[in-house]
């Protein structure tokens, strides 16, 4: 039986955490980052992580950096032979990286070295990636460029949002994770170097990148309103006002149906959108302070004939 420690903040995190306590270890004791203001009255929310650690009694610290000794106080008492590392957000200095005995290991939701960096699930539908997954890795003071004991691969539906595939990574991972570490524990699975070839780096979301240009293809319009569900939420204008498109499809690949945003009515697939290349039908919309609703409530709601999006 390993003594871990867990860093994590959040929900993503939370179904590795939930595997840790089923497995056969224990968890010594939970890292998580500060309670931060949050909502209308900005009152002080605790993290997913920092919720399901107090639901099972665990030992919980919220250092604002692990930079200093006393950042590392709680880190050194739990004595961990292994700190498991899910999207904590905290740099992990040289100095908490060689306190666990067999290291520290994290779950990256990519296929290694493939998206290194912040924002691997977005930019790998943005990119038209085929497939995606996730690595069990071993940290070292690298962006995600530590040695891989696994990874678990799978593919990328034609309608997944970024969303969907966070949900769907956050359970792979769990599972790869347990094996991972009885495989490290047992002596079967050893480190591998990640090789030089294939590298990209997956940079932060910026709420910039959520403005639509309709003179682009409908497939890259398409990956983009994924990617960007459920944020920061791809927008446009309508009318002097922003729309936010939750969800929409590819109605016609290749086709040119006039000037890139024409609104070209409603069909069973959605409202239809011309783009620079192919046809869009937007399925699910939002007005500015209002509440998302079905293409064809919005039509019924405003005069369509005519106009266009993002003119």
């Amino acid at each position: 039986m390993l003594r871990i420690a867990f860093a994590g903040t959040p929900q993503f995190a939370l179904p590795a955490l939930r595997a840790l306590l089923e497995a056969p270890h224990r968890v010594v004791g939970v890292l998580t980052q500060p309670d931060r203001p949050a909502g209308r009255g900005r009152e002080l929310r605790a993290s997913p992580v920092k919720l399901l650690a107090a639901e099972h009694g665990l030992d919980v610290a919220q250092p604002d950096t692990l930079k200093t000794a006393e950042g590392r106080e709680s880190l050194v008492a739990w004595q961990p032979d292994l700190l498991v590392v899910v999207a904590y957000g905290l740099l992990l200095p040289k100095a908490a990286l060689q306190l666990p005995r067999l290291g520290c290991l994290n779950i990256h939701g990519s296929l290694l070295p493939r998206w290194r960096g912040a924002a691997p699930i977005h930019r790998a539908l943005l990119a038209g990636d085929a497939q995606t997954g996730v690595t069990i890795m071993q940290l070292d003071e690298g962006l995600d460029t530590g040695p891989t004991l696994l990874e678990r691969s799978r593919p990328i539906g034609a309608h997944e949002t970024a969303g969907d595939l966070h949900d769907a990574l956050a359970d792979l991972g769990a599972a790869a994770l347990v094996e991972a570490i009885d495989g490290l524990a047992a002596g079967t699975l050893q480190p591998r170097a990640q090789p030089a070839e294939g590298v990209t780096y997956a940079a932060k979301i910026e709420k910039s990148e959520a403005r639509v240009d309709w003179n682009h293809p409908v497939a890259e319009l398409d990956r983009k309103i994924r990617a960007f569900n459920p944020w920061p939420i791809a927008e446009t204008t309508f009318a002097g006002e922003t729309l936010r498109i939750w969800r929409a499809s590819i109605a016609d690949a290749s086709g040119s149906a006039g000037a890139p945003g024409t609104l070209l009515g409603v069909g069973a697939d959605g409202l239809r959108v011309a783009c620079g290349q192919g046809v869009l039908a937007v399925s699910e919309l939002q007005r500015a302070g209002k509440k998302p609703v079905a293409a064809r409530d919005f039509a019924n709601a405003v005069r369509i004939d005519g106009q266009r999006f993002g003119a």
